[in-house]
Formats: structure tokens, sequence, C-alpha cells
């Protein structure tokens, strides 16, 4: 999939000298739109999502072998094997593909902090707290939070020796364990952008 550049860095600040004072300001509210946005958008919280479902895809592959490495005979044995190969098949990708997203995070990070303390436009720096956009996150990552707990907890609670196999209660708690760290992600990242947003409009714009 082709990358989509990232908007540009602001210039050092002291060649920041604007010959069009509304241009700029047009230029920054545009380029704090478009990073908060990749930052906090439903995208990204769909992206961390199908982060977190190849995580579960491929840890149910290791759920799958754990079971049949519990049934003891060597045709199990073998098809352990091969869902610990199909799993490590998809997790180390997802590991990858995680690392690959935080580094975008950063960069994104970094620039729109470049950008917010460029200059200072209050209707602008109203749009950049997003408080939708992080009430969004918040409550969607509640809720997946609480499934995950739930499935974690809820099996362990409810699990009875002789009819669910260690297995099956690990596969339920690492399951349960994705979501929850998923939902705990979410949440961190919009209770943080909301406060280094309050922050940095509170704060005067550097000369």
């Amino acid at each position: 999939m082709p990358r989509r550049d990232l908007p540009p860095p602001p210039p050092p600040a002291h060649l920041r000298a604007w010959p069009d004072e509304d241009h700029a300001r047009a230029d920054r509210a545009r380029f704090l739109h478009d990073l908060g946005q990749r930052s906090l958008g439903i995208g990204r919280l769909l992206l961390l999502w199908a982060v977190s479902a190849v995580f579960a895809l491929g840890w149910s592959f290791v759920g799958m072998a754990l079971v049949a490495f519990e049934q003891g005979d060597p045709v199990s044995f073998v098809l352990a094997l091969v869902f610990l190969v199909l799993g490590s098949g998809v997790l180390v990708p997802a590991g990858f593909w995680f690392a690959w997203g935080a580094r975008r995070d950063r960069e994104v990070r970094r620039l729109l902090c470049a950008w917010a303390e460029a200059g200072r436009d209050p209707e602008a720096d109203a749009r950049m707290r997003a408080p939708g956009r992080s009430l969004t996150w918040l409550l969607a990552s509640l809720a997946l939070g609480a499934a995950g707990l739930w499935v974690t907890f809820g099996v362990a609670v409810s699990a009875r020796p002789g009819q669910e196999t260690y297995g099956e209660v690990a596969y339920y708690m690492g399951l349960g364990l994705i979501l929850w760290i998923t939902a705990l992600l979410g949440i961190a990242k919009a209770a943080a952008h909301y406060r280094w947003a309050l922050r940095t409009t509170r704060r005067p714009p550097t000369p």
C-alpha cells in the first residue's frame, strides 16, 4: 500500500517570518487538523483494533496447539506443532505491524507538537483538542476493556476440572488479555492527547 506523506514540519523559529499571516494561520490549521485525524481519528482506532484482531488470530492458533498437546497422542502432537507454526506466522508480522504503527504515532506526535507551538489561533486550537474524538476513543476502549476483563476473569472463575482443559482456559485468558491491553492503549492515547491539547493551548506562543 503506498505511503501517504505526512505534512512538513514548520520552519525553525529564527526563520519563521511569515509573509502572509492569514496564509500561515490557514496552513497551521490545516496541518493540525490532518495530524489530529492521523493521531486520533476513527481510522486510527480501527487500525489499532485490526492489529489486536491479528494478534487474537495468532493466539487462537497457539490456543489450538495447547489443546492438541494435551491430547497426548502422536497425531495431536503433530497438529500442535503445525498450529504453533501457524501462530508464529501470524504473531510475528503482527508484532512488526504494531512496531511500525508505534513509530508512525511518534512521528505524527512530533509534528503535531511542532505545529501547535508554531503559533496561536483560538479556532484551530479549540479543534485541536478534539473532545468528540477523544470521547469516542475513551468509550469504545472502555467497552472493549470490559469485554476483555469479562472473558479473562469470567472463564477463570467458571472453569471446572474435567469440563475445561488447561489449554482452553489459557486460550480464553490470553484472548481477554489482548482485548484488555488494546483497551488500555486506547484509553491512554485519548487521555494523553486531551491533556496535551489543553496544556498546549494554554501556553503562550513560542517567540
